[in-house]
């Protein structure tokens, strides 16, 4: 069978582990092509392009600086914010321009050179899954991120 057409449960040693708990549930008979569109949708209002932290990584705790450019709907802009790492920043960038985000849950899983992120968010009123996929773990995240707002957005 492809990856397009095995269920969730089948496809669940494509990352060596279970789905988080909240996310089997309702997974669990989905085929990966269903998965995939539902919880990492490509696309949305929110987009995320060129992401950097741009400035020297420090021993200590203390905010980094984080730059992006970030759309929404139709307005794209380059935001900046210091934050304490990637989530962080972004789901503070959302904020600033009124989309709310809550990582309530956040699973990441390495798969051969990939890393499947997988977080829950609420905007203070529902919560939905989302899952990024990429070869860079910090990129993963971001994905899973804009997919959950996307998600929380559209529902």
């Amino acid at each position: 069978m492809t990856p397009h057409s095995t269920s969730i449960s089948e496809s669940i040693p494509r990352f060596g582990v279970p789905l988080p708990v909240g996310l089997r549930e309702h997974a669990e008979a989905m085929p990966w092509s269903v998965f995939t569109a539902t919880y990492s949708p490509s696309g949305g209002p929110v987009r995320l392009g060129a992401w950097e932290c741009d400035d020297a990584p420090r021993l200590s705790p203390q905010p980094r600086r984080f730059r992006a450019t970030l759309a929404v709907g139709d307005r794209i802009e380059t935001a900046t914010v210091h934050a304490s790492g990637p989530v962080a920043a972004l789901t503070a960038m959302l904020h600033e321009r009124g989309i709310a985000v809550e990582t309530t849950h956040f699973h990441q899983l390495a798969s051969g050179p990939h890393t499947a992120t997988f977080v829950e968010g609420s905007d203070g009123q529902r919560r939905e899954w989302a899952m990024g996929w990429s070869e860079d773990p910090t990129q993963s995240a971001l994905r899973a991120v804009v997919a959950c707002a996307n998600r929380l957005l559209a529902a």
